[in-house]
C-alpha cells in the first residue's frame, strides 16, 4: 500500500511532515523489535512458522503482511501487536486509516488497522477494522487477563465467546473476554468496527 502526497499544509499548521510509508513503519518496528530481542532473522522466522524469505522480505519494507503473520511475529518476539504497528506520535494528529498499516486476513474478508498503541503506564490498543460478510475471523485466546471493547460505527456483526452469541448494530458497544476463543463475523457489507484490547 502506497502512501498518497499530501497538500501542502497552510502557515502555521501542527499537521506533522510526512514520515515512512506503512509498509517502512512495520519493516523499521520489525527489525527494532528483532534486535531488541538480540534474535537472529532465521530464529524468529522460525518461532513465526514463516520462511526466512518471509521475514526477510518484512524487515527490507518489501512483503505484505497478513493480521496473522504479525501476530504470529509478536508472538514470536513476546510482544503486543501494537508495538508492530504503533503510528509516529504526535502532540496533535489527525490520522486518516487509509494512510495506516492495514493487515489483512488469510482467512476471512476482514481489515485490521491500528489507530492508537498503548502509552507505557497504560494497556489499551485501539484498531479500526473493516469487514465484509463471510467466513468468520476466528481468534485463538489473547494472554491472560486481556479484555477486548467493541464498538460497532457502520454495518452489523455477530461476536460468539464464552458460548454466546452477540449481535452488533450501529453505536452498540460489547465487552468480553479476550483471553478466551472469540469469533467475529460481519454481517452487512462494509462493516466498521473500533476494537480496543485492554491488556493487564
Amino acid at each position: 500500500m502506497s502512501s498518497q502526497p499530501r497538500d501542502e499544509a497552510p502557515t502555521g499548521s501542527s499537521e506533522p511532515s510526512a514520515g515512512p510509508t506503512p509498509r517502512e513503519q512495520i519493516a523499521i518496528a520489525i527489525r527494532r523489535e528483532r534486535m531488541r530481542a538480540n534474535l537472529s532473522l532465521s530464529e524468529v522466522a522460525r518461532r513465526a512458522g514463516i520462511g526466512k524469505s518471509t521475514m526477510s522480505g518484512l524487515e527490507a519494507g518489501t512483503g505484505n503482511p497478513s493480521v496473522e503473520t504479525m501476530w504470529a511475529l509478536a508472538s514470536a518476539l513476546d510482544i503486543p501487536l501494537a508495538r508492530l504497528l504503533d503510528p509516529p506520535q504526535h502532540e496533535v494528529a489527525l490520522l486518516h486509516a487509509k494512510d495506516l498499516p492495514s493487515l489483512p486476513s488469510n482467512t476471512a474478508n476482514y481489515a485490521a488497522t491500528l489507530l492508537s498503541a498503548s502509552p507505557a503506564n497504560a494497556r489499551r490498543d485501539v484498531y479500526f477494522i473493516q469487514a465484509e460478510p463471510g467466513q468468520p475471523r476466528i481468534s485463538q485466546p489473547h494472554p491472560v487477563g486481556t479484555i477486548e471493547h467493541v464498538i460497532l460505527g457502520q454495518g452489523a456483526a455477530r461476536i460468539e465467546v464464552l458460548g454466546q452469541s452477540y449481535e452488533l448494530h450501529v453505536g452498540d458497544y460489547l465487552t468480553y473476554p479476550g483471553d478466551q476463543p472469540h469469533e467475529f463475523t460481519a454481517l452487512r457489507p462494509e462493516t466498521t468496527v473500533v476494537f480496543i484490547v485492554e491488556s493487564r
